[in-house]
């Protein structure tokens, strides 16, 4: 047998195989397409059921959502990662919830910021995106009712607390109904060829700053230029020659910008956590995987954080966050920005929030939410 009779049969051999296993896939996609059109139609009927008991104000449940994907990742036997699981379940669910009502979602615009990042991954890509011009404005269109829900950031890794986001808190009607974690890659996008070219670099502030060190070795001399978004930057490189953005992924992709430089971020272990407002509490999800964030303040006296913490050891709750800001009101005055361990249902976290609220000056709990999921 000739070596091209071979290498015929080679083929005819693979090509048969191939097609036993496609003619499985072609079996399973036309499964799964049933199956998730059998999921929505469940959905819908919940949307029903809630609209037949007067309660269709909040189509989207947070802590309905945190125990789906938690029980999806507790099932999965791979090789799919419980991340891709995640992902896939979440987009599904976005789905379903928008053949009720697309969900509206304010955050920092414009589109490619991290924030939009952070909002697709906490509701998917068949809500309803609404860019706003600065944090002040997520909030303003929450509260008056112009979008469901928004997403703003509160705390970087590096950068350490966002402190408009928790000035806003404080003054607000709004509740903390969930969270978004956000891993983020900062990326030097110009069209510039080379970074000999490149002639200042726009950034917002807290990238500049998680970049400094990268900047100072390889654009030490170039002007760097804080604007209000990673995304405004992204559209001011791509349109003046010899300047470049730093911005993520979405930005590079939505404003079709090269990436001169990946990863450029000084600490490899760069997040950004991102809260989400509503008008509503979220219910207790799986137990201890639940978060209370709430505002405390006391005069300021010998031992007055002492006073405020002892309620939460002696309730046996753990503390995962203190924060101090200036209140804005008194000179020389502080409120304490904190989240717990535990929804506030949770018989020893009403406890230490009962007995803090004899305690403190000040007390507002501005939310329990499920914490955030992979």
């Amino acid at each position: 047998m000739s070596d091209r009779q071979n290498s015929d049969n080679g083929k005819d051999s693979l090509l048969a195989e191939l097609s036993v296993v496609r003619t499985d896939i072609d079996a399973i996609d036309a499964q799964l397409l049933d199956l998730l059109n059998r999921r929505a139609r469940c959905a819908q009927q919940v949307g029903e059921i809630k609209a037949r008991h007067g309660d269709a104000g909040f189509i989207y449940r947070p802590e309905r959502e945190a125990q789906v994907l938690r029980r999806i990742q507790d099932m999965n036997q791979g090789p799919l990662s419980s991340e891709s699981v995640t992902w896939f379940f979440r987009e599904v669910m976005s789905a379903c919830l928008s053949l009720e009502q697309p969900l509206g979602i304010a955050f920092l615009g414009p589109l490619g910021t991290f924030s939009e990042s952070a909002s697709t991954k906490h509701f998917g890509h068949a809500a309803r995106l609404l860019p706003q011009a600065s944090i002040d404005d997520v909030f303003r269109e929450v509260e008056a009712g112009h979008a469901n829900y928004g997403v703003a950031p509160v705390e970087n890794s590096t950068e350490g607390a966002v402190g408009r986001t928790l000035d806003l808190l404080l003054g607000t009607s709004l509740k903390i109904c969930g969270e978004v974690v956000l891993r983020i890659h900062q990326h030097l996008l110009t069209k510039a060829p080379s970074l000999d070219r490149v002639t200042k670099v726009y950034s917002h502030a807290q990238s500049l700053a998680q970049c400094h060190e990268w900047l100072n070795r390889h654009l030490p001399n170039v002007p760097r230029i804080s604007v209000g978004s990673n995304a405004q930057a992204a559209q001011m490189a791509a349109q003046e020659e010899g300047t470049a953005a730093i911005a993520g992924e979405a930005a590079a992709d939505r404003y079709d910008l090269p990436r001169l430089a990946e990863s450029i971020e000084d600490e490899p272990n760069n997040t950004t956590r991102f809260v989400v407002l509503g008008r509503h509490d979220a219910g207790p999800s799986t137990a201890g995987k639940d978060k209370t964030s709430l505002i405390m303040s006391i005069p300021n006296n010998t031992g007055a954080l002492h006073t405020l913490l002892v309620p939460f050891a002696d309730a046996g709750v753990s503390l995962t966050r203190l924060e101090s800001r200036p209140a804005r009101h008194t000179l020389w005055e502080y409120v304490f920005f904190v989240d717990v361990d535990g929804h506030r249902d949770e018989p020893r976290v009403k406890a230490a929030l009962d007995e803090l609220a004899r305690r403190a000056a000040y007390l507002k709990v501005l939310g329990s939410y499920p914490v955030a999921v992979y």
